[in-house]
């Protein structure tokens, strides 16, 4: 029995003195290794937010290589349960789990009486099509549900690697199409229904505006009211735009990241990330093509100034653009959608930050919808990096630039 209990004893100081050596593994490569642009906010706090996620992720990594589950699902729970832990509720609103034509939503609803029927907001969270979830994003939708006095809608779509694209745009779609058509069950007025997201959900966004505005000649739908994309996820074409270049290292998304979730939500084949950095993906003639909307000389100066080197590449690879064809599609890359196309979205507004791989994808679709006559608000945190609004109210990890960041974009909605 002394025996036995003498190895369990020992297994336990083991594998507690491994976990030591890993987080002083981490703690050390995080704040000697990683170099933060001047100007960011709060380098400390985001230095020990990026060693939590390198840490969450080595040790999903360890769980997989045990054989309990894959690196991907401990990371999720991780999120869930200690990045983006959930709040207790707040007076005033009532919330319901339900099914909108068989896609899990949360629906936020405001408990006090309305003197007409209230603007709805459906959401779309981020986490590169691989994470996330109505939890992790809880806190965000009540404070918008309570501050903008909106009925909102958390859509819960399927993920990425167990679905790849196009399966994340039919389920908010399908979400957004129900909630249009059954807008008078949940008090709210069909012609004030905004559709909106980060990151991945900012893509996600776009996609299902594109989709609906090309119903709408068709069909009985009302419009969409406007659409709001914060540091949304726009295109597969050029990762080396100023903000890529200049933001490549920089928590929480690095530019071989983004890479990353591209391909898992297009077709999980990770082995093209080099070929994708590199340009070498689209023929010379596809380049010439989308340059008229997507290239560096489109984007203001004042975004240029920490630098930017042209990349220019002579050559492709035909196994590789066949791979990625679909990744040009508009619903996967709004930003080649036609003027026409572009021309019939609803107004939008758009939040960027400048430590953000994304923030070129942001600036170059303002300057898209503004081109074809569509109204656009802007709001851009100078200081801010990718995934900053959700630490808006996380405690010792909140960042006062997401607070004023969602402000901005609550003021937005308040004017719906």
């Amino acid at each position: 029995m002394d025996l036995v209990l003498w190895a369990v004893t020992m297994t336990v100081a083991l594998v507690v003195g491994l976990f030591v050596l890993l987080i002083s593994g981490v703690a050390y490569s995080v704040f000697t290794d990683l170099v933060l642009p001047p100007g960011i906010q709060g380098p400390g706090k985001l230095r020990i937010l990026h060693g939590m996620l390198i840490t969450i992720g080595t040790l999903g990594n360890i769980a997989q290589s045990l054989g309990f589950g894959t690196q991907v699902t401990f990371i999720r729970y991780m999120r869930t349960k200690f990045l983006f832990a959930k709040h207790k509720e707040e007076a005033g609103l009532i919330t319901q789990d339900m099914q909108f034509d068989g896609v899990p939503v949360r629906v936020y609803q405001p408990h006090s009486a309305s003197v007409g029927k209230r603007r709805g907001v459906l959401f779309f969270h981020g986490g590169g099509w691989v994470f996330g979830c109505l939890d992790d994003y809880d806190q965000l939708c009540r404070h918008i549900a309570k501050e903008t006095d909106s009925v909102v809608v958390s859509v819960q779509y399927r993920l990425a690697p167990e679905h790849r694209y196009p399966a994340q745009l039919e389920d908010c779609l399908s979400a957004t199409l129900h909630f249009l058509k059954t807008a008078d069950d949940h008090g709210v007025d069909k012609t004030r229904i905004v559709v909106g997201g980060d990151s991945a959900g900012g893509n996600l966004t776009a996609a299902v505006c594109l989709r609906i505005t090309a119903m709408e000649e068709s069909s009985e739908l009302p419009p969409l009211r406007a659409q709001v994309l914060i540091y949304p996820a726009l295109q597969m074409v050029d990762f080396n735009l100023p903000s890529y270049q200049q933001n490549q290292s920089v928590p929480v998304l690095s530019r071989t990241h983004m890479i990353f979730f591209y391909l898992q939500y297009l077709n999980g084949d990770i082995s093209l990330g080099e070929d994708v950095l590199l340009g070498y993906h689209l023929p010379a003639e596809l380049k010439t093509k989308y340059s008229r909307w997507l290239k560096a000389d489109l984007i203001p100066s004042e975004f240029k100034v920490r630098g930017h080197k042209p990349n220019v590449v002579l050559t492709h690879d035909d196994d590789v653009y066949d791979l990625v064809k679909p990744s040009l599609e508009p619903t996967f890359s709004p930003l080649l959608a036609s003027d026409a196309a572009i021309g019939r979205l609803p107004p939008a507004y758009i939040l960027t930050c400048e430590f953000d791989v994304l923030r070129d994808d942001g600036l170059l679709f303002k300057k898209r919808l503004e081109d074809n006559g569509v109204p656009v608000s802007w709001y851009h945190v100078p200081d801010g990096f990718h995934g900053i609004v959700s630490f808006f109210d996380s405690g010792y990890l909140t960042f006062p630039s997401g607070k004023q960041a969602l402000d901005n974009t609550v003021t937005f909605l308040k004017d719906i």
